[in-house]
């Protein structure tokens, strides 16, 4: 897994990212936003899947079955697309198939795999199984489950059960159809990085008052032709002869050592609007050979003069002064080694919501079943980040509302229970919820201080416990906070704990507050005593933004979350325990 989003002062930033000054002025949050409007979609993995079965039931009358394998991804639709097939294996049981799936892990999806087992006729067996007709093939059975399952066991393997298809189900109930063991191991490109140190020489004047503030962008081309950002160095201030701090950057991210890469050279601007200096185009290979020989590469302009491109190159050069490779630690690593995502949830319950009686209010109980935006909210973060907790005991809160006989709470356990605030499963809070719309007040004001402060005190104990785990708050509201300086004292506090915080903001009101929550696009948090957030540790997504777009909320709140797991592990050299 790769990083190109963290910026932890001191310490060595995540696979793909660059180990970053400790600026406190924002910069670098904004340079992240401005990656993620060019296209900077989440980090990802490949993964080798191979197959193996047991047992297996015995179809041919003069000989063992000849057992071959086809793998889909199933969509949330029930839609199949197909991976590929093994090869067949004669007369065999308990086959072990050597060819592979290749799969590509997306931590913010959840991605759901079918495997069915054939038995291939003997007439076919010399023609290519690709061409094969599934339905001239005796069907064995076929066994599902998600690619989260199989990653975080300990030894990336898990073994299913064989059933039949849907329609013989009834007549097979309890008929044994074997099992298929899935093994998964994660790609070597994914986990070597190149650690780089670039710097450029005689950089061009951009600002009219002071020295330029140039950051690099790495971008690789896509298959559309589209530059893809994989990763960026830190902004460094009023330098015309930049060193940034060490760079890394992960191969797969890039394609391969010889894949082209196109190294861009901005002066950072607050607006957004950072002005191209200058480039150039490289690949890892030739960054390597560069540092060799010790020589800088002349940055170029393009420039079009009529109907004709033209590139101009520049005094300006870049060097690297350092090019390394080595093998890093993964995301993937953490959760084999048995690090657990520990998700919570708290809840808005202030007035604002709407009487939750009506059909207009925010937490309106539909008699039609439909989920309202809390509950979408907690059904699409809950589905994909319960696969991560082995026990799947919750803690659940709300906040804004007056217990029965009691006064306004800023933070009391969904359940109503006075001495734990678990639930158990998703369902638990979606169950809790429910119960609380008809056991409390809506009130106000809206106050995340609280909870917040409740969630870092159990992922501090967590931690002088020595575990590793990681904490995931999911914060679901409608409103304007009244303690944003309260708010900002907790998140200052809670960024060197391992925790991070997801807020998605439902209805129509106005958050910019929750966007200066969100250092993205603004200053780095700041406590009340001055002191600067170690990191970042809030995703913000307002829901009306996604609701008819092709990225879910979920995708835009979860995508960073594994930089950010890697960002607080690396820094404080927390190794996986594999």
């Amino acid at each position: 897994m790769g990083n190109c989003c963290s910026d932890v002062a001191g310490g060595r930033a995540a696979v793909g990212g660059a180990a970053a000054g400790n600026t406190g002025d924002g910069h670098n949050d904004a340079v992240n936003h401005f990656l993620t409007l060019r296209g900077y979609r989440g980090l990802f993995s490949q993964i080798e899947l191979s197959l193996a079965a047991s047992n297996l039931r015995d179809r041919d009358v003069l000989s063992r079955s000849d057992p071959m394998v086809v793998a889909y991804t199933k969509g949330k639709d029930g839609s199949l697309q197909e991976l590929g097939r093994t090869e067949v294996v004669l007369n065999s049981l308990n086959p072990k198939w050597i060819r592979k799936y290749t799969v590509t892990y997306h931590f913010e999806v959840v991605q759901y795999l079918l495997f069915r087992v054939y038995d291939v006729d003997s007439h076919f067996h010399n023609i290519d199984v690709q061409m094969l007709k599934l339905d001239e093939q005796q069907f064995l059975g076929e066994a599902t489950c998600t690619l989260s399952e199989i990653v975080t066991k300990s030894n990336r393997s898990l073994t299913l059960d064989l059933v039949q298809k849907d329609e013989l189900i009834r007549l097979n109930r309890t008929r044994n159809f074997g099992t298929l063991t899935i093994y998964a191991e994660e790609s070597v490109s994914s986990k070597t990085t190149a650690e780089l140190i670039l710097r450029c020489s005689d950089l061009e004047l951009r600002d009219l008052f002071s020295r330029s503030d140039p950051f690099l962008v790495i971008s690789k081309t896509g298959e559309n032709g589209v530059s893809i950002p994989i990763s960026k160095t830190e902004v460094l201030k009023n330098d015309l002869n930049p060193v940034w701090k060490p760079l890394f950057l992960n191969i797969q991210q890039a394609g391969s050592k010889d894949s082209p890469l196109t190294i861009e050279c901005f002066n950072f601007n607050s607006n957004g609007k950072h002005d191209l200096i200058g480039k150039v185009q490289k690949s890892l290979a030739d960054l390597e050979k560069l540092h060799s020989v010790g020589q800088g590469e002349h940055l170029f302009l393009s420039t079009f003069v009529g109907h004709n491109h033209e590139d101009k190159v520049l005094k300006s050069r870049i060097f690297v002064d350092q090019f390394r490779e080595s093998v890093q630690h993964t995301f993937l690593d953490y959760l084999s080694g048995g690090c657990q995502l520990n998700f919570m949830v708290a809840i808005d319950f202030t007035a604002s919501n709407g009487n939750p009686r009506l059909p207009d209010s925010l937490h309106y109980n539909d008699p039609s079943g439909r989920p309202n935006a809390y509950q979408r909210a907690i059904l699409e973060v809950g589905e994909v980040l319960q696969f991560y907790d082995s026990d799947k005991r919750f803690p659940a809160w709300g906040f804004g509302a007056r217990p029965i006989d009691g006064p306004v709470s800023h933070c009391f356990n969904l359940n109503g229970s006075s001495n734990y605030c678990e639930v158990e499963g998703i369902q638990g809070i979606m169950m809790a919820y429910t119960s609380a719309l008809y056991n409390v007040s809506l009130a106000g004001p809206t106050l995340f201080g609280p909870v917040i402060s409740t969630a870092a005190q159990i992922a501090g104990q967590s931690l002088a416990d020595n575990q590793q785990k990681y904490f995931v708050l999911l914060i679901i509201t409608d409103g304007v906070i009244t303690d944003l300086q309260e708010t900002k004292d907790a998140l200052v506090k809670a960024s060197d704990l391992p925790l991070s915080i997801l807020i998605v903001g439902v209805g129509g009101a106005d958050f910019k507050e929750m966007e200066i929550l969100d250092a993205d696009k603004g200053e780095r948090l700041e406590s009340s005593t001055g002191r600067v957030a170690s990191r970042d540790i809030v995703q913000f997504v307002p829901l009306r933004d996604v609701m008819s777009g092709e990225i879910s909320v979920v995708q835009s709140l979860l995508a960073e979350l594994p930089s950010q797991f890697l960002t607080y592990m690396r820094s404080r050299g927390i190794r996986p325990n594999i």
